[in-house]
């Protein structure tokens, strides 16, 4: 059963199922921002992204990941499914959508994006809606990357073990685990959605390989895709608007401005 509560900012509060949560107005023509949020975001933290797009003039669809999702790729790929499934049915269906992915929510964001590219017409609707995707501190690269992440995220003080026991698991569990996580990849890289597209990152970060990235920007470019970014030599994972405030939210204002977004706002963020 849903629950509703109105805000500080008068916008309405509705939780849709567990991990995605509905923030909205009383105008039902708003544009639709689906955020996918990092792994283990505090409400604060998930906050200050909310805001900033509910202030001009869009509603927020937001979309938890669980590190179950990930650890074994099947849960997240019918995960991806059921926010596939919420975008095609009333209030959100036929709306415009923004996509903004940060961390492992990028890695939930392909496992929709997987449906979408094997449902042929039936979920084209969905793709076709979308009119830019942003990307914050995709984990990139190789799966010690991703072992790396698990560990910084879910517990630092043993990072290290947990790193090799995610290793571990990823070699025993091979064709559940690391032979889909590839399959994810090159749905990303080939991803059904080409509308313009703005990634940030950074040259320090543990869990991203930015060389990896870079190529997957030159292949995005050569697809025909408008790619903007922004990277950083020293910053922090899924924290580049804390550690960056005015570069971050400039880049994502001119990137917001290029796009054909009906009925957005034209504020200045900061």
């Amino acid at each position: 059963t849903s629950s509703e509560q109105v805000d500080a900012a008068s916008f309405t509060t509705r939780r849709i199922s567990d991990g995605i949560t509905y923030y909205y107005s009383s105008s039902p023509s708003r544009p639709l921002l689906l955020f996918f949020s990092w792994l283990g975001a505090r409400p604060a933290g998930v906050g200050k992204y909310r805001d900033l797009y509910l202030d001009r003039g869009m509603d927020v669809l937001l979309v938890q990941s669980n590190v179950t999702h990930f650890l074994w790729p099947r849960w997240g790929f019918d995960y991806g499914l059921e926010v596939l499934k919420a975008l095609e049915q009333p209030p959100f269906s036929g709306r415009p959508l923004l996509v903004h992915a940060s961390s492992i929510g990028g890695f939930t964001f392909t496992q929709m994006l997987a449906h979408i590219a094997q449902g042929g017409k039936r979920h084209a609707g969905v793709a076709q809606r979308v009119t830019g995707h942003i990307y914050d501190s995709l984990v990139v690269g190789t799966l010690e990357h991703m072992a790396i992440g698990l560990g910084k995220t879910l517990f630092p003080r043993l990072e290290s073990l947990v790193k090799n026991a995610a290793m571990l698991y990823f070699w025993f569990f091979k064709t559940h685990t690391a032979d889909l996580y590839h399959d994810s990849i090159q749905v990303f890289h080939n991803s059904p959605i080409t509308t313009p597209a703005l990634f940030f990152f950074c040259e320090n970060d543990a869990l991203c390989n930015p060389a990896d990235l870079e190529t997957l920007i030159d292949h995005w470019r050569k697809r025909g895709l408008a790619v903007e970014s922004r990277k950083w030599k020293e910053s922090k994972h899924a924290a580049h608007m804390r550690c960056h405030p005015e570069d971050y939210v400039s880049t994502l204002e001119k990137f917001l401005n290029s796009l054909a977004i009906p009925s957005l706002k034209c504020k200045c963020l900061v």
